[in-house]
């Protein structure tokens, strides 16, 4: 048997830029197993499953992976997963919901002067910090920076997927190096959460409230993905952790760059609510871009 796949750019407005994603259709009756060898051929940082069936048009079921395992959730697997599906047809509203293992995703569909766009809407799901300095400098020194580069607190956040925002000076990011150690090896340090904790989100944030701009990297060793271009779980963490810091202690946008260290150049928007300094909603949006079909033979 052999399943046919589409192949996207995400976060990017342009092909060969931004995420790739393989969106793999008709995989409904596949082990984990089987979705693990695809994804490890693909070798993406991601790859997604969606159920055939898509009810009334807008709410549909998913499967992420990664070289590394399944995952409850993802940003960019997410935009590009809806953008195939309303590509394909199957979505026929502007307003769609994602089913996943961290629950419902709202999805909504955009058009404008900068071509279309996807953005995601995700509840809040973990906030523990700011945590303490040692464990800081542990996680500094995996990416080989000193305490002298952080610029900030430093928190876990996530709505889907926690990360850990290392919030540095510019140059720091430039300089910094992949880590080959999984973060999940902090996750008693860094306290109890609702959703695994994978990656190091590491960023140089500029600009006032209510608009920031933001240098980020990702490292996600144990899930194998070294570096990652455009991570939308990480941007919606990301607002969390802005509110709580008070960087934007009402709300408001931050506009990501990420994956030019790797040749993958990539812009996430995200926009954060917040009332009395708690995050009430977390989205974030880009463009996607196609750039290729075909079929792979199933393990």
């Amino acid at each position: 048997m052999r399943l046919h796949y589409d192949i996207v750019d995400v976060f990017t407005d342009r092909p060969f830029a931004g995420n790739q994603l393989a969106v793999v259709h008709g995989g409904d009756d596949l082990t984990a197993e089987q979705c693990l060898t695809l994804a490890r051929e693909f070798n993406f940082s991601e790859i997604t499953f969606p159920s055939s069936a898509v009810t009334d048009g807008t709410e549909y079921a998913t499967r992420i992976f990664t070289p590394g395992g399944e995952i409850p959730f993802a940003g960019h697997p997410t935009l590009g997963t809806a953008w195939v599906l309303r590509s394909r047809g199957l979505l026929t509203s502007a307003d769609a919901t994602q089913v996943c293992g961290a629950g419902r995703i709202g999805v909504r569909f955009a058009e404008g002067a900068a071509g279309d766009s996807v953005e995601l809407s995700a509840v809040p799901r973990d906030l523990v910090g700011p945590l303490e300095r040692p464990l800081v400098n542990a996680m500094l020194s995996d990416l080989g920076l000193t305490v002298a580069d952080l610029a900030g607190e430093v928190w876990a956040a996530g709505a889907g997927l926690t990360f850990v925002h290392l919030p540095v000076t510019e140059e720091a990011v430039v300089r910094a190096r992949p880590s080959s150690r999984p973060v999940s090896g902090y996750a008693e340090r860094v306290g109890r959460t609702q959703d695994p904790i994978e990656g190091l989100n590491l960023v140089a944030v500029s600009g006032e409230a209510p608009s920031l701009r933001v240098h980020a990297r990702v490292f996600v060793p144990g899930l194998l993905v070294p570096e990652d271009p455009a991570t939308g779980s990480a941007a919606a963490g990301l607002g969390m952790a802005l509110v709580a810091s008070g960087l934007l202690p009402e709300g408001g946008r931050y506009e990501i760059s990420q994956g030019h260290e790797m040749g993958r150049p990539s812009t996430l928007h995200g926009r954060v609510t917040a009332k009395a300094g708690t995050t009430s909603l977390c989205q974030v949006s880009g463009q996607v871009q196609h750039v290729g079909t075909g079929e792979i033979a199933v393990p």
